[in-house]
């Protein structure tokens, strides 16, 4: 039996499958481009997956690590990649090596940190590019970006030939293009991410909003997380198709959650949001 009841949204080929209750725990995956997000208590349904981002060192978003490391070792797959905040390489490393010992056996791993605008290489034509959040120290959102190449306009009408001849000669004859496929926020209070292009236009949006009550207004200050009216100016001014809200907080029922965002939200920003664990939306 699998380790987790995980939820699905499904946007065009692109799945989202993960489970996110704030202070419990959060985990999301995007198989098809063989990446996981936070890693959470490391489900096992995401061994299998060879990148986790992690945004930060919260245990609820990455105390699976060792865990999923591991258990690709004992299944003979190779070790996988752990993408993580430069500042929390060091006591990766350290954790490791104090489960390695306990185990009895060295648990490999790639280990890579980033900071903002650093960029990881996830398959020949998509990268991870890291963006600073406002969460913690050293804490960074993803976007999953994809690389094409564009025949420059002025060399269209020429021959394969002549095309090869320019490459040789070491002349630029292609122009790059990226196309923001998903970009996860992980935990953050508000900012101003429209100001990243590839942010603000990724396709799919996965952003926490924790807090909906009135109420819990100091609650979003003092955690560095997001309320429900934070919420609506801050995806109000983005462009993406589609919102995945993660991170709700267990002082309010999802029932009550959806009633909130249909109210706070203009009809069209409603109709492009959906929350991961709405168990109406669970495969």
């Amino acid at each position: 039996m699998p380790s987790h009841q995980l939820s699905t949204v499904t946007f065009d080929q692109l799945d989202v499958i993960g489970y996110s209750m704030a202070g419990e725990e959060t985990v999301v995956a995007v198989p098809q481009l063989d990446v996981c997000f936070d890693i959470g208590k490391a489900p096992d349904q995401f061994i299998s997956i060879n990148h986790v981002l992690l945004t930060h060192g919260h245990m609820d978003h990455a105390a699976g690590f060792a865990y999923y490391l591991s258990h690709r070792h004992f299944d003979g797959q190779t070790p996988g990649t752990l993408v993580a905040p430069t500042n929390l390489i060091r006591p990766i490393q350290q954790i490791l090596d104090g489960w390695g010992q306990l185990d009895g056996n060295q648990i490999p791993a790639q280990l890579i940190g980033v900071g903002p605008g650093d960029e990881v290489q996830i398959k020949s034509n998509l990268i991870a590019r890291a963006f600073p959040t406002a969460h913690c120290y050293g804490s960074v959102g993803y976007s999953l970006i994809e690389i094409r190449k564009k025949l420059k306009p002025e060399y269209g009408k020429l021959s394969g030939p002549e095309l090869v001849k320019l490459k040789q000669q070491g002349i630029d004859i292609e122009v790059r293009l990226e196309i923001p496929l998903v970009t996860y926020l992980g935990d953050t209070q508000p900012a101003d991410f429209a100001q990243l292009d590839y942010v603000a236009n990724s396709k799919i949006l996965i952003t926490e909003c924790t807090f909906y009550e009135q109420e819990h207004i100091d609650r979003a200050k003092a955690g560095k997380h997001m309320h429900l009216g934070q919420f609506a100016d801050f995806v109000s001014g983005m462009n993406n198709e589609q919102v995945v809200v993660i991170h709700t907080t267990q002082r309010t029922g999802i029932r009550e959650v959806k009633r909130q965002l249909k109210q706070a939200l203009p009809v069209d920003l409603h109709d492009k949001v959906t929350l991961l664990m709405d168990r109406s939306r669970r495969d």
